[in-house]
């Protein structure tokens, strides 16, 4: 065998080890197309009652983008203070708000009854719905979301619920999109919204 032969040769033998490297490397990363399209391991289906006393579930809010935010009524600061944000957020969209929802789901079921949550949500904007429901119902939805919350006793008696702050962002489907960024304008959250309406 010449020596070019040789060379030829091992030039071939490099090529198809490389083009066999590759292609093992292909086939090992994830497929970016697959993870696009699969759901969303945030969210899913629940059933509770709003703040008329009725039972609604996941269902019930499909068929346009809404947001869910977690918190509980004798929340001292970041629950009001975020709901107020969203509700201002609301009214800078207009007629535009009626194409969107909010639920604030409690984490304290224990004393937020619907009647307690209809007086405390009159506070902020009318497409803002309070959702609670047993026990059971919370703890189901607090894990499909997963949400961080923990009852903490009170030195003087009682309790506050320290918990996660996100808003989450769900598409007409009902699926998670991302966190919704309240740390913004009310201006510049109603147009990243109105984006998505």
């Amino acid at each position: 065998m010449t020596i070019y032969a040789r060379v030829l040769a091992l030039l071939a033998a490099f090529i198809l080890g490389g083009v066999a490297l590759v292609a093992v490397v292909m086939l090992a990363l994830p497929d970016r197309a697959g993870v696009a399209t699969r759901p969303s391991a945030i969210g899913g289906p629940f059933r509770l009652l709003d703040q008329d006393g009725r039972a609604v579930t996941d269902a019930d809010f499909k068929g346009k983008p809404f947001l869910v935010f977690f918190g509980f009524i004798y929340c001292p600061d970041i629950c009001p203070t975020t709901l107020f944000e969203i509700s201002e957020m609301l009214r800078r969209l207009g007629p535009d708000a009626e194409k969107t929802t909010v639920l604030f789901i409690t984490v304290d079921p224990e004393r937020d009854t619907p009647a307690k949550m209809k007086d405390y949500i009159s506070s902020f904007h009318p497409r803002i719905f309070g959702l609670t429901g047993t026990a059971a119902e919370i703890e189901a939805v607090v894990k499909a979301y997963r949400v961080y919350a923990k009852k903490v006793p009170l030195a003087g008696g009682g309790y506050t619920i320290d918990h996660s702050a996100v808003i989450y962002l769900m598409d007409k489907n009902g699926q998670f999109v991302a966190p919704f960024n309240m740390k913004q304008t009310a201006d510049a959250a109603a147009a990243d919204l109105r984006r998505r309406l």
